[in-house]
């Protein structure tokens, strides 16, 4: 392919490399190769192990760089490895692609040209999961990395999963947990936490049932990659969203940040009693060590404010726990059987807290809900009051 003066200057202006990993895809490997070097001899070849004609194909490309795997490590150390030689050639920017066919290097100057106006961001190619031949366990998989990648983040995107993507080198983590496939979902998540923006941009796609391989072990992946969201969203919630919150807060100013990202939200003001009325509810119930980890899911699965839900969870604050607790104990005593329920004197120690354990946990979600239900209302009609206070102020 002969490129035009335009295209060669828009690849001569960024300091990128591509990177191929490849294990046991010999009956793509070279149509994948020629193809990038039709764009760029910037080419990093990942062998991770490979036991058919690899290696004896990758002869014929001995001029370019090479890394070879002793055995089969996974796609996470192969990425990671061509990452770390990129580094130490001085690229700025690694177009990674699978070798198995799927993608098309003429979609590089995309990914070049979207970097020029956004440079430090991080590009997934988005793949069109419609078309005809695309598995439906790819589509489903997609899906499912989508959703925990937007939990995760806060951000939206189509495409979680493709392995055609632009990774500015300096900016990403530098240290890294995953060494298979769960690796490239590490990778953008962790990154989203740094503060790099993550985006997709649209590229071709073909899925040939006829030559492509792929790798994927459903039943040990899947569980690999599930392990992963799961730590992943326990860091979002109890350090990464909380961390951010305060981050807005502190920037923006406690004042100006409560008036204008809590008080004037978008939110209607039942939505905005509702997020306080759930935050009340689990700082109060007796979910303790898991009530951050609630709050953020079902503020999310409710569309509420996790602002002011949070807010509004601090209900338990450590000195009010004592309170909450004594609370608990007295409304679970009318609930509990006669002689069951725990005497509240002096005398009373945690050994006879946790011996009447029943008695606390039916008066602590009594009390929650009684107490999230209260201060609901109350806040429904405050923020009702405040909003008319202010249109007639308008007026």
């Amino acid at each position: 392919m002969n490129l035009s003066l335009p295209e060669q200057e828009l690849l001569n202006s960024a300091r990128f490399c591509v990177i191929v990993p490849t294990y046991n895809n010999h009956k793509t490997l070279k149509k994948v190769l020629d193809s990038i070097l039709e764009f760029t001899p910037n080419l990093i070849i990942v062998n991770d192990g490979s036991t058919d004609d690899t290696t004896e194909i990758l002869k014929q490309y001995s001029q370019y760089t090479q890394i070879h795997h002793p055995k089969n490590i996974g796609k996470g150390r192969a990425l990671r490895n061509g990452f770390r030689k990129a580094i130490e050639l001085d690229f700025e920017y690694a177009i990674t692609i699978d070798s198995d066919g799927q993608h098309f290097a003429s979609d590089i100057p995309a990914f070049i040209a979207e970097i020029q106006n956004d440079p430090n961001s991080l590009l997934i190619g988005s793949r069109n999961m419609t078309q005809e031949n695309v598995p439906k366990k790819s589509s489903f998989g997609n899906k499912f990395s989508n959703f925990w990648f937007w939990f995760e983040t806060g951000i939206r995107l189509e495409d979680t999963q493709s392995g055609f993507r632009l990774y500015p080198l300096q900016l990403i983590p530098k240290r890294f947990y995953t060494n298979k496939f769960e690796f490239e979902i590490e990778v953008i998540v962790r990154s989203a936490w740094k503060g790099i923006t993550v985006k997709n941009i649209p590229i071709q796609i073909l899925y040939d049932p006829a030559e492509r391989v792929s790798h994927f072990r459903p039943f040990k992946d899947f569980t690999r990659i599930s392990i992963l969201n799961t730590v992943l969203v326990i860091n979002a919630l109890l350090y990464i969203k909380p961390r951010d919150f305060f981050r807005r807060a502190k920037k923006k100013g406690f004042k100006k940040f409560f008036l204008e990202d809590i008080l004037e939200s978008s939110d209607s003001n039942f939505k905005k009693s509702a997020a306080i009325a759930l935050g009340v509810f689990i700082g109060i119930s007796p979910f303790w060590g898991f009530q951050t980890v609630l709050l953020f899911t079902f503020a999310a699965l409710f569309r509420l404010n996790k602002v002011i839900a949070y807010l509004a969870s601090n209900v338990s604050f450590p000195p009010f726990i004592p309170l909450i607790i004594y609370g608990s104990l007295k409304m679970g005593s009318f609930f509990v059987s006669a002689d069951a329920p725990l005497v509240l004197d002096s005398s009373l120690t945690l050994d006879d807290i946790q011996k009447n354990a029943t008695q606390y946990i039916v008066g602590s979600l009594t009390l929650a809900t009684v107490s999230a239900l209260l201060i609901g209302l109350l806040s429904y009609l405050l923020l009702t009051a405040f909003s008319t206070k202010n249109k007639t102020n308008v007026m």
